[in-house]
């Protein structure tokens, strides 16, 4: 009985690394519903809002394959800090420019480039840490640490929406103390390079790390090269991991109906700057919910299959959205979108690094960040340009079919990923 205790225990330093993820995204979800209603505000152009999401997507695009390396070499406390300053300081500039009553919408498009740079380097070494602290416990964090998301996915728009009814500026002042309260945070966690050096060792049966460095410091230049496309070769020859990665960003590339919510909230449902915010905070309550009983009953069976009926689910939320009127079916419609997107979530958030070697998460997170976290903001761009071509209405349901087909393609086209029973098989096959 004694012998099972500890491995109940949550390991040191995990519900730090969940808080600051946390911190960052209340921050984060604050500005952009701040963001999407000032832009449409100054210019009332669906193609501007996707914009928001082109100016977010170049930096995370470019840096990714330099991040993931760096975060598999250096300490990712560290690195998520330096990033997170980063983003506090472009957050307190878009407060300062916010205030001066903006007329023109390109000085907002070059604060959020600079707040793309900050998170491209913090998204790979923070999604890596729990992997690093949990080892075999990461199925438990996984759920606790997607509650914890999905809880400052609910805060941060709600919030945004209140503060920017008092000034345009309050929302981003509110994200920048919420960023500089995580960088203080995740510089209490544990340093993890000794645990991950040991771990890499032992599973390559190095017994030298000394001259593993002078290897590296004598071929930098060519092992940079190489390392940066590490991580797309490994997902590219690992087909579950294709698979699961390759859907998640079809489906969010198409399916970035959130981004035309300031327009659909003005022009559908006739609601403001607070309703705007009730509406983001919708996924949240979805999603929330249905993290909490993950939590509690987790996936356990058939686990390809259950990602794939999610996704389409996911789709067919987007299409209510696109053609309702009324904000209680927007807003359930919403709730239920993000509620199939959160169980996608966790099914990814657990198979991606469970069948990734622990050297390489840096890596492999990194490209994934590219597919699936880069996609969000590319999505928006096209949801944005689909808004302005076809109208709100045709650019969301345009999102939800093609979602829909996509869900089809894929199960023929990965027997690997929709065959998958549990997560122990993954462990095996790796």
């Amino acid at each position: 009985m004694n012998d099972t205790m500890p491995a109940r225990r949550l390991p040191t330093g995990v519900l730090t690394v969940i808080g600051t993820s946390a911190l960052s995204t209340v921050g984060a979800l604050a500005m952009a519903t701040a963001l999407g209603k000032l832009v449409f505000d100054i210019t009332g152009r669906e193609l501007d809002l996707g914009f928001i999401g082109l100016a977010e997507f170049l930096p995370t695009a470019l840096l990714a394959p330099l991040v993931g390396p760096l975060a598999d070499r250096h300490d990712r406390r560290k690195m998520v800090a330096c990033g997170l300053v980063l983003e506090a300081a472009s957050a307190a500039a878009l407060a300062l420019y916010a205030a001066t009553g903006p007329t023109r919408v390109w000085p907002i498009f070059t604060l959020i480039v600079c707040y793309g740079i900050a998170r491209a380097a913090v998204a790979p070494p923070l999604r890596a840490l729990p992997a690093d602290l949990a080892g075999s416990q990461l199925a438990r964090v996984v759920p606790l640490s997607s509650a914890a998301w999905q809880l400052a996915v609910i805060v941060g728009p709600v919030v945004g929406g209140f503060l920017y009814v008092a000034g345009a500026e309050w929302p981003f002042w509110f994200a920048t103390a919420a960023v500089l309260l995580g960088t203080m945070l995740i510089l209490t966690a544990p340093d993890t390079r000794a645990a991950r050096a040991a771990e890499t060792a032992a599973a390559t049966g190095a017994t030298d790390a000394a001259a593993g460095d002078v290897a590296v410091a004598a071929n930098a230049g060519r092992r940079a090269l190489r390392e940066a496309l590490e991580g797309l070769s490994f997902v590219r020859r690992t087909p579950l991991l294709l698979g699961a990665i390759s859907l998640d960003l079809f489906a969010v590339l198409f399916g970035g109906a959130i981004a035309l919510l300031p327009a659909l909230a003005e022009k559908r449902l006739g609601v403001g700057a607070v309703g705007l915010g009730w509406l983001r905070a919708a996924g949240g309550i979805g999603a929330g919910a249905t993290t909490l009983l993950l939590a509690w009953r987790p996936v356990g069976r058939r686990i390809g299959r259950v990602l794939l009926v999610a996704v389409a689910v996911f789709g067919a939320g987007t299409l209510v959205l696109a053609f309702t009127r009324s904000f209680g079916v927007a807003f359930a419609a919403i709730a239920v979108l993000s509620a199939a997107d959160a169980i996608s979530v966790f099914i990814r958030g657990t198979l991606v690094p469970l069948v990734t070697p622990a050297a390489m998460r840096g890596r492999v997170l990194a490209t994934e960040n590219v597919f699936i976290g880069a996609s969000n903001e590319l999505g928006a761009f096209e949801s944005g340009v689909a808004g302005q071509l076809l109208g709100v209405v045709g650019g969301i349901a345009f999102g939800g079919v093609a979602t829909l087909a996509i869900v089809v393609l894929w199960w023929f086209r990965f027997p690997a990923l929709r065959d998958v029973d549990r997560f122990a098989d993954v462990i095996a096959d790796r």
